[in-house]
């Protein structure tokens, strides 16, 4: 079979159509290799543990529990939800790390693939399906536990359930975008990962998570721009019922991530190879 020859020419004859037409496909052709990889690093991520899918969940569960045993001792004082606080706090901090884990998806493929990466030549973009596919996985897990905890606590079956996996769809796209342009720079410079991990530990404060919006001041106003109050808000009032209050900014939220989404593609197939060759020369 001919090996595809890419010849690098500083005159800018890029078209982003045929870029993406060209992504697509590579896409499809790759399907196979994208669900292999996923399959393993599944399977690679369990094999050798002791509570095995339970990681899944154990860093969201751990937080939920701190929060909900501050509120129960009366060390903080929450407003009230409107729901039970565990149901609140322990889907505030689920759909958080869910979205957490799709920013950082791209990124943590990428570079863990960088033996083979310098080695076979294959679509990057597989890297990127197989990343969403365990994100799929990891997080169907954790929705049948949210689930288990609705019904434990008494907030019970509403029709908004079966519009939850759509939202939690839209918060991994949300994610992955995101993802997608930080993953080159990331590669370029360790401290990307680590100011990224420090700004979304700060975000989550800043997003209504484990307490919510405040009726009034610069908090509130903070909240209602932070593009991942929409994502959270609407995906916690579709799983516990409640009249969702931002879901047009949420349909402009993930309407906007979809050609953003391409372009993060078209980012990440041309920088990937260019970033391979300069770490293997």
């Amino acid at each position: 079979m001919a090996l595809e020859v890419k010849i690098y020419q500083k005159e800018n004859n890029i078209k982003i159509g045929r870029l993406i037409k060209d992504s697509l496909s590579d896409i499809y052709t790759s399907r196979f290799l994208a669900k292999q990889l996923a399959v393993r690093d599944i399977k690679a991520q369990y094999r050798q543990s002791f509570l095995g899918v339970f990681w899944a969940f154990i860093t969201p569960l751990t937080t939920a529990f701190v929060w909900i045993f501050l509120n129960e001792t009366g060390t903080i004082q929450l407003t009230d939800t409107g729901v039970p606080y565990p149901v609140y706090a322990f889907s505030g901090t689920l759909l958080w790390s869910i979205i957490v884990e799709s920013i950082n998806s791209p990124t943590s493929n990428t570079n863990a693939a960088k033996g083979i990466l310098s080695k076979i030549n294959f679509p990057k973009e597989a890297l990127v399906i197989s990343g969403i596919y365990k994100l799929l996985f990891n997080s169907a897990i954790k929705i049948v536990l949210l689930v288990v905890f609705v019904f434990f606590y008494g907030v019970g079956f509403h029709t908004s359930l079966f519009l939850f996996p759509l939202t939690i769809i839209g918060a991994i796209l949300f994610g992955t975008t995101i993802g997608l342009f930080i993953t080159p720079i990331g590669m370029l410079y360790n401290d990307i990962s680590k100011i990224i991990t420090i700004g979304l530990g700060l975000l989550m404060y800043v997003t209504p998570v484990v307490y919510v919006m405040p009726k009034e001041g610069i908090m509130r106003t903070i909240m209602q721009y932070n593009p991942f109050t929409p994502l959270l808000v609407t995906t916690r009032d579709f799983v516990t019922g409640a009249t969702p209050e931002y879901v047009s900014y949420f349909l402009i939220l993930v309407l906007a991530c979809i050609p953003l989404f391409f372009l993060g593609l078209i980012f990440y197939r041309i920088s990937i190879p260019i970033l391979v060759e300069r770490m293997s020369a």
